[in-house]
């Protein structure tokens, strides 16, 4: 029988010694008893994975709202597809892969309702008092939120969850992997589900790079995964090469420019925020509506808790219950 000490000791034997490894993890917010057969890092991607949070990103959307048809990506299917590509790199730089997917299964925990116009959204209605930010959302969920209690996860994986994105550094290899993987993630799968709805053309990304990237979704994830691997092996820092790094900022700028601005995605996040706005001023005033599951404090916070933990078809829902008239019935 393979323990968690064995496991534990093939770690020692096998990752590079610039991988984190489970044994010497930081600990957590709590003491624990150890589990007899996973590492702390095996534990925590469960422990995740197991949580109602994880199981409500199936409904947030991502770029396209899902209703439009049964393939454009989720905020679920974005996050598996992070946490893949994640793992890959970590494979391939000898590093802690069950770190690498814990933080790739976490990091979007925190994210609101109808995509990144609800957290522009959200964020708005807080000032000047409060702020919103998805990475320290997905942070509060896994500390405090989920169960009432939080899933007391691993000081690496929480690190990682919280600097996926923004100017800090998680402090992990595993972590960094993770702001690289993200962002692979959704260029690529954007432009895949764009060229799906129609809203772009395979004439219209841009071809710069084409010896590089190639031509297909496949290979474009593959060369950008390869790069980082090869500019990363050995070094203390997660890296891309200059080509590698302009590749992916041509792809990633095309997009803000060509496809997330326009009319037709910007009407349906009008709508979506019109939704939380709406939602967020009416438990402002109506707080005993507020589930008791939603933790004590300041009122704004309260209501960010609720609505930002909401998926696109609750809040929905919510706002019809609300605001939606139904006539009488007798």
């Amino acid at each position: 029988m393979m323990t968690r000490e064995d496991l534990e000791q093939r770690e020692q034997d096998i990752l590079s010694p610039l991988a984190a490894k489970s044994a010497q993890s930081r600990g957590r917010l709590s003491p624990a008893q150890p589990c007899p057969l996973r590492t702390d890092f095996q534990r925590d991607r469960d422990r995740i994975i197991h949580s109602k949070s994880f199981r409500r990103l199936k409904y947030k959307t991502q770029v396209f709202l899902p209703g439009g048809g049964d393939h454009y990506r989720t905020r679920l299917t974005h996050t598996l597809e992070v946490a893949q590509i994640g793992r890959t790199i970590a494979r391939g730089l000898n590093l802690n892969e069950d770190l690498t997917e814990a933080i790739g299964l976490g990091h979007d925990l925190g994210h609101t309702p109808f995509g990144h116009a609800g957290e522009r959204m959200l964020d708005s209605l807080l000032q000047p008092d409060y702020h919103f930010r998805h990475n320290e959302q997905s942070l509060r969920i896994v500390d405090a939120l989920e169960n009432g209690k939080g899933l007391n996860l691993t000081e690496e994986v929480r690190d990682g969850i919280l600097h996926h994105t923004g100017e800090t550094l998680p402090f992990t290899l595993e972590g960094q992997i993770i702001r690289f993987a993200d962002r692979i993630a959704y260029v690529n799968h954007d432009i895949d589900d764009a060229l799906r709805i129609g809203l772009l053309k395979q004439e219209d990304i841009p071809r710069t790079h084409d010896a590089f990237l190639g031509t297909t979704h496949g290979s474009r994830i593959d060369a950008l995964v390869g790069d980082i691997i090869a500019a990363s092996d050995g070094k203390e820092a997660i890296a891309q090469s200059s080509e590698g790094e302009a590749a992916l900022a041509e792809l990633r700028a095309y997009l803000f420019e060509h496809l997330y601005s326009l009319d037709q995605i910007a009407s349906e996040e009008e709508k979506g925020c019109h939704i939380l706005k709406a939602l967020f001023e009416y438990y402002s005033v109506h707080e005993k509506e507020i589930p008791d599951s939603i933790p004590d404090g300041p009122l704004p916070l309260r209501v960010r808790d609720y609505v930002a933990g909401m998926t696109d078809k609750f809040a929905e829902e919510r706002y019809k219950e609300i605001f939606i008239p139904t006539g009488f019935h007798f």
